[in-house]
């Protein structure tokens, strides 16, 4: 073999090895995870968790931020997140509550605007009341809002046109009642959400199943209903769906993990890549189970797919709802 040949046989194998090599990005710098929300919500008790297995795992090396920037809905955090525009050093946890912000025009940050790296799972919204409210069942609620819709009121946290204000739309109209006339207190943070609740200055919350569960077994609220398909299994049993009582009423709430607009794909491989070892982890499966949420994780590819789908159904309720701006 001449000497050409093998310095471009060389060239060629250095030029086969390059893509594997990009491929192996990881960070190199201090990590800064966004939360759009305040602490204490859902968003923030996933975020942790989902960075305990990966630091326990070894799977992620640098030391990790975790920075909340509540405001606007996500606005805030996801303008923030694309001041780092292309850097993996940099990625968000968010809720399906993107998307209703952007279909309603509260937020001008599209689905293109960011990357996405993988969806978590997916979880559907509970209504939860004290113990001691005279709303004692889920006929109380539909009851009470046929009779005068806007003397119920609820908190729930996103904004109006989330999955939590979608749930309870669809119950008010359900009965036939105007959901636009719904008296809602919305708030930056679950954990905001259920302080009110909890407080007693509303008369019901609607947020994740999850994120009430605790309270639940606490014996500081109780489940009215749920906005699933069928009732679920473990924790939430004897908690009956709206459909039972007469009202089609299902919606969801997913989380994932995006980053800034213009992510290159080796630096999305990786966070993908971490997060789906976190997926397969016992602690992560013990959370789903414990949660009562549906383990739907997605990667980047289908988190997109589905982003798309979701955007355009949930446009349409919302424009029937008359949220759309």
């Amino acid at each position: 073999m001449t000497r050409g040949m093998l310095i471009a046989n060389l060239m060629i194998a250095i030029g086969a090895a390059m893509p594997a090599q990009a491929a192996e990005w990881k960070p190199a710098k201090r990590v800064e995870v966004v939360v759009p929300n305040a602490p204490g919500g859902g968003n923030d008790r996933l975020i942790r968790l989902v960075l305990k297995i990966a630091q326990e795992q070894k799977l992620i090396e640098p030391v990790v931020n975790v920075l909340h920037k509540p405001g606007a809905g996500v606005v805030m955090g996801l303008t923030y997140l694309n001041q780092f525009a292309g850097d993996g050093h940099h990625v968000a946890i968010i809720s399906s509550t993107f998307l209703g912000d952007y279909a309603s025009g509260r937020s001008s940050i599209s689905p293109s605007d960011i990357t996405p790296i993988a969806q978590l799972f997916t979880e559907y919204v509970a209504f939860a009341v004290k113990p001691d409210s005279t709303l004692k069942s889920g006929k109380d609620v539909l009851a009470r809002l046929k009779a005068d819709v806007a003397s119920l009121s609820a908190s729930l946290s996103g904004g109006p046109g989330n999955h939590n204000h979608i749930a309870l739309s669809m119950v008010a109209r359900a009965v036939g009642s105007d959901a636009k006339k719904l008296k809602i207190v919305v708030y930056s943070s679950g954990a905001d959400a259920l302080t009110a609740a909890l407080g007693g200055h509303v008369d019901m919350v609607v947020a994740p199943a999850a994120s009430v569960l605790p309270h639940v077994q606490a014996g500081r609220l109780r489940f009215i209903a749920l906005a699933a398909p069928k009732r679920l299994e473990g924790a939430f049993a004897s908690v009956p769906v709206w459909k039972e009582l007469g009202a089609n009423a299902v919606t969801s709430n997913w989380r994932a993990i995006v980053g800034p607009r213009g992510l290159p794909a080796p630096q999305a491989e990786y966070w993908e890549n971490v997060l789906a070892r976190v997926a397969e982890s016992d602690e992560w499966k013990k959370m789903l189970e414990h949660d009562g949420v549906t383990n739907e994780f997605l990667r980047s590819a289908r988190m997109r797919e589905e982003l798309k789908s979701d955007y355009e159904e949930l446009k349409a309720v919302m424009t029937e709802l008359g949220l759309v701006k």
